[in-house]
């Protein structure tokens, strides 16, 4: 089993990656939780596929059990859905020493985190991802929220969870472009801070990453998680190709997916201020199933672009690829956005 260790004081946590590993959940609940409640937050696909395994171990542990369930997708992280949660904590009489368990993909860790941030002013909280995306990325960090009319996760909070399993037998029924949308978050750490990383993905990883390779994304993000907690400096590298792929994903009403709309955020960087590896970056995306290209203008983008959270004072910041393994922030002011996308399709 791969333990990677997030050392942040009294916030301090484990992610546990080990195939087969649900069927311990329970007892690894029990570890860090006092309390003998558990509210289980899923998607209803995570739900009917795997829900009876995450009941059967924690009722085996003695953990009393309720669950929340959701329409998958995008659409779901709304102010509604977290709303229900809140209601659920309440009916089930969730207290402190008990905790929310998210248990699906990063829709559903950012739902669940915001969630235990608010109730009752902060309760703990569980993750089991179930998708690639958010074993490699969500999961980790305390970053929680949902979306609102005007954007993507205008309304959060940071929130740490008190544990992450990660099972990676549970990728196995995953739809081909959901495997992808993970495997562009692996792409983005390669290009970030590892060229070793994106040199094994860029030959195909298409249903094969390794659980080596996810612990190492995990301890990517975990070192710039201890940088900078809050998202203020060097966190926000981890935001390369969100820019425009956020806008992407607005443009297209949440049609296109978060991982792919990376993918091409990514990519259009490169083409815009690093040609020399944009061949590359290329190739890993089509390799892994992701797309290259998307119906969707420039001017689509830079009006999503003009509502983009990261806007401060009339300024995006954007995390430009020197080369495979470094990049750096940039600010420029929201009506040069236009340079962005020079080249663009």
């Amino acid at each position: 089993m791969h333990k990677i260790h997030v050392p942040l004081g009294e916030n301090a946590y484990d992610v546990l990656i080990k195939s087969d590993i649900l069927c311990k959940a329970g007892e690894l609940y029990t570890e860090v939780i006092s309390g003998k409640k558990a509210l289980i937050v899923s998607d209803e696909t995570v739900h009917n596929l795997y829900g009876a395994r995450l009941l059967d171990t924690l009722r085996a542990a003695g953990i009393e059990t309720a669950v929340v369930t959701f329409p998958p997708g995008e659409a779901s992280k709304s102010l509604y859905t977290y709303e229900r949660i809140l209601n659920a904590c309440a009916a089930f009489q969730l207290k402190a020493n008990d905790a929310l368990i998210a248990f699906g993909g990063g829709v559903t860790g950012d739902l669940t985190g915001f969630a235990a941030a608010t109730y009752h002013r902060g309760v703990k909280f569980v993750q089991i991802p179930t998708t690639l995306l958010a074993m490699v990325d969500s999961s980790v960090g305390g970053k929680t929220g949902v979306n609102l009319l005007a954007g993507k996760n205008l309304a959060g909070a940071f929130w740490q969870p008190r544990l992450v399993i990660c099972d990676p037998s549970l990728l196995d029924t995953l739809a081909p472009e959901t495997y992808a949308d993970g495997l562009a978050e692996c792409l983005k750490y390669g290009v970030l801070w590892d060229p070793t990383l994106f040199a094994q993905l860029k030959e195909g990883a298409r249903f094969s990453v390794t659980e080596a390779q996810i612990a190492r994304c995990v301890a990517l993000k975990r070192d710039v998680v201890l940088l900078d907690e809050r998202d203020t400096g060097q966190r926000q590298l981890l935001n390369l190709g969100h820019t425009i792929g956020h806008a992407i994903e607005q443009a297209s009403g949440y049609a296109v997916t978060h991982g792919a709309a990376v993918g091409l955020g990514m990519l259009q960087m490169a083409r815009a201020f690093c040609p020399e590896i944009f061949v590359d970056i290329h190739k890993a995306l089509q390799v892994n199933g992701l797309p290259v290209t998307v119906d969707i203008s420039a001017k689509q983008i830079v009006e999503a672009l003009s509502q983009d959270k990261k806007r401060i004072g009339g300024e995006l910041t954007i995390i430009v690829p020197k080369r495979i393994g470094v990049c750096e922030r940039q600010k420029i002011p929201v009506e040069q956005a236009e340079i962005l996308l020079e080249g663009w399709q």
